[in-house]
């Protein structure tokens, strides 16, 4: 009897080591680790964050091209190191939601501590990885805030202009339209405060993969906006309804 009990506390020990070993060693696998081996291709996933409604998370929006698997998030511990220092990257596992339907995706990331992340997926047999995102969800909170206005004399194709809010360090601004369940229609990037729809003159990076459908003055839509800094925060939330 006691021989019994000892081989099942042996083989109960040995089972708990061999688990919290495996559990070590995926915790404290670094992005730099991740990518020996690998073909890399750099500042090749589009890739921001944002303050979340959630206290203590903080939301990484990617967009995963068509045909991309393998989504994976790495964070430093702080903010104090080299953000291109791939080493100090590690990886983890936030719940990975969708945006738009699934044409976006997101990180659910909790974290107590401003951070840089960065964002990969596979695609094409390489390792595809995102520009460092700098979490700033303590020192500068994600504005939410309407400051856009909706010129629908053309209402098949109306004009959105806005205003930046409390922060004027964005680079560039992402408009997403999409109908009345969330689907989207177009996402595009300008430098401008402006974007008609759909007239791509100043539209500097375009995700919209077929022309979108026309707009129905009877029905609703949707219009989200991100001003987006330098280094990938987004200063700027506005979600609005609007019919053209």
């Amino acid at each position: 009897m006691a021989l019994s009990k000892l081989k099942y506390y042996s083989l109960f020990f040995i089972l708990m080591v061999y688990g919290c070993s495996e559990d070590s060693f995926t915790a404290l696998s670094s992005l730099d680790v991740v990518l020996n081996g690998e073909t890399v291709v750099k500042d090749n996933v589009i890739a921001c964050a944002a303050s979340a409604d959630k206290e203590g998370f903080v939301n990484v929006f990617f967009y995963p091209r068509e045909g991309a698997t393998n989504f994976r998030c790495f964070e430093t511990e702080d903010i104090e190191v080299d953000k291109n220092n791939f080493e100090a990257y590690i990886e983890k596992a936030p719940d990975v939601l969708d945006v738009f339907n699934g044409k976006l995706k997101r990180f659910s990331v909790e974290t107590s501590k401003e951070k840089w992340v960065i964002v990969s997926f596979t695609e094409a047999g390489s390792t595809h990885i995102s520009n460092p995102i700098q979490l700033k969800h303590i020192t500068k909170p994600t504005e939410r805030l309407n400051t856009v206005n909706i010129d629908s004399a053309n209402p098949i194709m109306p004009i959105f202009t806005w205003q930046d809010g409390l922060y004027t360090d964005s680079a560039i601004y992402f408009q997403v339209i999409t109908d009345v369940n969330s689907n989207f229609l177009s996402g595009t990037y300008t430098f401008e405060k402006m974007f008609q729809y759909y007239n791509l003159d100043n539209v500097v990076l375009n995700i919209t993969k077929k022309s979108p459908p026309n707009l129905i003055q009877t029905k609703n839509y949707g219009f989200t906006l991100m001003a987006v800094s330098e280094d990938n925060w987004v200063n700027l939330l506005v979600e609005t309804n609007f019919s053209p």
